[in-house]
């Protein structure tokens, strides 16, 4: 299995268009690291019969379906449950934390999968997520399943947070930034409550927005206008930028004296670069909110999901991205700890795959170089009567090797070409 996951962290390093082609022949292909970790065969045939989930467990699971005791997410559930552990137990977030969903993009005919328009991925599984803002540190999530996971009566994106935020173990004295899907009063009210605070977006018509047209913006309100309305401890902010911005926070104050920089018309009809005033809340949430949006970037760039028709092997790739990801930050912030440049990922992922493949047994050695054919051959087409000076005792002779080509002398009573090359390692 290390070489495996060798293998499949290699693949994500090294593009090719089928999974056959890194064990080729020929000019264009002829890779010699997947040859000496494992070969073609069992890799596919591991593909082939990866299971994450006891088959008696399946069976049992499978003739409870149809019934409130039946478990969608059977087949992943062992894994599922230790990466989640895994994440929690082997970091602690900064203040600043962030939740946002994930889309797992996949074509598997199964009742698990969402369709959201507004993501790069459309169709696939939908997970809830809790980041570090400051690294994309993937802390917690759990895959929708289609249905609430509470019995609150407050909706999904309510129950979703409370899941992830578990003060428990995480604690209290947080910063939470989430956007307007999540953000309602009651679930700020019951954040602070449970000692943490939280800023977003705020949809107008959400249960407990303030409806009183008292200071309103209207259309000739210049742009940088600033209107708040605190509601006990409650902040709702309205900011005229290119349009209209809707916020709403239990840790900022209306008015800070921060300004932001934004292309005006002048009274002639030019424009200019003009600073003009942005709430706190604004700032922090364009600062701190993108922690998922982070971690989803840096699995981007080398993931190892593979085509597949089973939806538990997508999740099981995707595991493994959210590890390696996860273990890079780890690595990162440790490294700065010493006083040290961090590598990039690249290169921790190909340090990754030769530790990986060293600890199966299979240390991906160099390839050895092929032995070049020396042999003594006869001096001609020179001005000297096809003589030159020997490399090694700077006699005239006939001779020369014709791989080096280096003239070397090659008489009973003196061997000057087997010693240069032996001295030489040649």
């Amino acid at each position: 299995m290390f070489a495996f996951m060798a293998m499949v962290i290699y693949m994500g390093v090294v593009k090719l268009p089928s999974l056959t082609d890194f064990w080729r022949g020929g000019n264009l292909y002829s890779l010699p690291f997947p040859k000496k970790v494992i070969t073609g065969k069992k890799f596919l045939r591991i593909c082939r019969s990866l299971h994450i989930s006891s088959m008696v467990d399946d069976a049992a699971n499978e003739q409870r379906r149809g019934t409130s005791q039946f478990d969608r997410l059977c087949k992943i559930k062992p894994l599922y449950m230790e990466i989640r552990e895994a994440c929690k137990r082997n970091f602690h977030p900064g203040q600043e934390i962030s939740i946002d969903e994930r889309m797992v993009a996949s074509k598997a005919r199964i009742g698990l999968k969402q369709y959201m328009k507004n993501k790069p991925v459309r169709w696939g599984y939908k997970l809830f997520v809790l980041a570090d803002s400051s690294n994309g540190y993937t802390w917690d999530f759990f895959v929708y399943e289609g249905k609430l996971q509470g019995n609150s009566g407050k909706g999904l994106s309510y129950e979703s947070v409370m899941e992830l935020v578990d003060t428990q173990l995480l604690g209290t004295g947080y910063k939470l930034f989430v956007d307007n899907f999540y953000t309602s009063p009651s679930l700020f009210s019951d954040l602070l409550q449970k000692r943490i605070w939280a800023c977003g977006t705020i949809r107008t018509n959400r249960i407990g927005f303030p409806k009183t047209k008292q200071n309103v913006l209207t259309s000739k309100s210049p742009r940088g206008s600033i209107r708040w309305i605190r509601k006990e401890s409650l902040l709702f902010v309205q900011w005229r930028d290119t349009r209209d911005v809707f916020m709403c926070s239990t840790l900022h104050t209306a008015h800070a004296g921060d300004t932001v920089q934004r292309r005006v018309r002048d009274p002639d009809g030019h424009w200019v670069l003009k600073d003009i005033s942005i709430p706190p809340a604004v700032t922090e949430y364009n600062r701190f909110m993108g922690g998922v949006d982070l971690s989803d970037a840096l699995i981007s760039f080398y993931k190892v999901i593979h085509k597949t028709r089973k939806w538990y092997k997508t999740f099981f790739y995707h595991f493994m991205d959210i590890a390696v990801v996860n273990a890079f930050l780890l690595y990162k912030d440790i490294a700065k700890g010493k006083g040290e440049v961090p590598m990039h990922q690249k290169a921790f992922r190909e340090t990754l795959v030769e530790e990986l493949a060293a600890a199966a047994g299979r240390p991906a050695q160099p390839p050895t170089p092929r032995p070049a054919h020396h042999k003594p051959v006869h001096i001609s087409g020179h001005s000297t009567a096809g003589r030159l000076r020997c490399r090694q005792c700077q006699a005239k002779t006939p001779v020369k090797c014709s791989s080096c080509d280096t003239p070397l002398c090659f008489v009973p009573n003196r061997d000057c070409y087997n010693d240069w090359h032996v001295a030489n390692n040649l």
